[in-house]
């Protein structure tokens, strides 16, 4: 099963709309505008597909290196343009023709039978522990180190705007037939806006995204439903999708394999022909030109916290392994995707100017929720080590002289139309 040796099909972009004038509103709640377009841009010539090396790896142009700008400045007021194109559905290879699946005449039974499950949860999630000034999860309390409160909430829709735009302005790169798609999962939707927004995109397919808190907007498209779910325990039976959408759940899952075959195979969750797209971070930072040092607090506090989540047993840095983890489950026609993420708006390429802005901000954003809870209890920091680290991590972030980055990754596959069972083969 080897890699695709293309990049991902062109984007179609959409009608463009009004700008803003504060980078601040790429982040603002779905709840305040349920089904909000960022404002159009186009993208620089040959920079919306990713150039592939010989192993079939992608990154986004064919040089080593990401040139800085020699007079970069610190992240600045001005929102970077962003969009969001529709996918294409075309693919170099013709997709082979999927049976026709049944449909329910009754289009909210399985709402009804997912609400009815959801329901006995919602009000022990709903009853949030506070630490540290920040606001957690209480269904399967512990289990996420991150916040769930307002503050994250924005940070997570500034991470969601920032990875859109890293990928070329898509919300999913896998070859989805529009057509066929009836049923789309997005796996621990967060603050829902990745399925608000497919909920626009298809608007005859229904669009269910689960979480462990209910902190979705109640305004949303009428084909998109949220529940609460630990994605850890046994899922709902019987319930069949043609897309299944899985991102950044670094530092939240402990058994991936498990989680990546549940997608497969668990209860028939992914129809045969169905699609799976499986988005993550490798949490590790680095710089290609040396100017992360070993001596620098970033790399420090960054050492700390990927340690600490693979001492919890849930580590920050699936994105490498997704491929194998795909591969091993029983997924064909499997494509590994890797886009670079500067951390802030030094690079040359607009492109990459516009997501290292993005990817500062809900850095800085969300410095305090990585950092409070894990580093005091997990490492046994004071609150005063850890805010002075955190002060140093900012101010170091923030210098243009500093290029760091991470890899963001991206694995989509299919599910074989019949298995090797029913073909015969052992």
């Amino acid at each position: 099963m080897a890699d695709s040796t293309t990049g991902p099909p062109a984007a179609e972009p959409q009608s463009p709309s009004a700008n803003t004038a504060n980078i601040a509103n790429a982040a603002a709640s779905p709840s305040a505008s349920p089904v909000a377009t960022p404002p159009a841009a186009t993208l620089p010539t040959g920079s919306a597909q990713p150039a592939v090396t010989d192993e079939g790896e992608a990154t986004r142009n064919e040089s080593a290196t990401i040139p800085a700008e020699p007079n970069s400045n610190a992240i600045t007021s001005t929102e970077p343009p962003l969009t969001i194109s529709e996918p294409s559905a075309s693919e170099p290879n013709e997709i082979a023709p999927a049976e026709e699946v049944p449909t329910d005449d009754d289009g909210n039974s399985i709402y009804e039978r997912i609400s009815s499950y959801s329901a006995s949860l919602v009000s022990s999630a709903i009853n949030y522990p506070i630490e540290y000034g920040r606001r957690f999860h209480s269904f399967r309390e512990g289990v996420y180190v991150l916040p769930n409160d307002t503050l994250e909430m924005e940070r997570l829709n500034v991470t969601h705007n920032m990875v859109v735009r890293a990928i070329g302005d898509r919300l999913y790169l896998a070859p989805l037939e529009k057509e066929k798609i009836h049923k789309i999962l997005d796996v621990g939707t967060g603050t829902g806006i990745w399925a608000i927004e497919m909920g626009d995109f298809f608007p005859n397919a229904e669009v269910f995204g689960n979480d462990l808190s209910p902190i979705q907007p109640d305004w949303v498209p009428p084909n998109v439903k949220f529940f609460v779910e630990d994605v850890e325990s046994p899922w709902i039976e019987d319930e069949m999708y043609d897309f299944i959408f899985v991102r950044h759940m670094l530092v939240s899952i402990a058994d991936w394999p498990k989680l990546v075959r549940n997608v497969y195979e668990h209860c028939s969750h992914l129809n045969p022909g169905g699609w799976a797209e499986f988005q993550d971070m490798d949490g590790q930072y680095y710089s290609q030109d040396g100017t992360l040092t070993e001596d620098h607090e970033t790399r420090k506090w960054n050492k700390q916290f990927v340690d600490a989540c693979e001492g919890m047993g849930r580590t920050s840095r699936p994105g490498p392994q997704l491929k194998g983890w795909v591969t091993d489950a029983g997924f064909q026609r499997i494509t590994h995707y890797k886009f670079k993420c500067p951390m802030g708006p030094w690079p040359v390429d607009p492109h990459y100017q516009d997501v290292g802005t993005l990817n500062l901000y809900q850095l800085l954003d969300g410095l305090e929720g990585f950092t409070l809870k894990l580093f005091c209890d997990y490492l046994g920091h004071t609150k005063e080590q850890v805010f002075v680290m955190m002060a140093k991590v900012s101010k170091e972030l923030q210098d243009p002289s500093l290029h760091a980055i991470f890899d963001h990754h991206v694995v989509f596959a299919q599910k074989p139309e019949t298995s090797d069972e029913e073909n015969g083969d052992a």
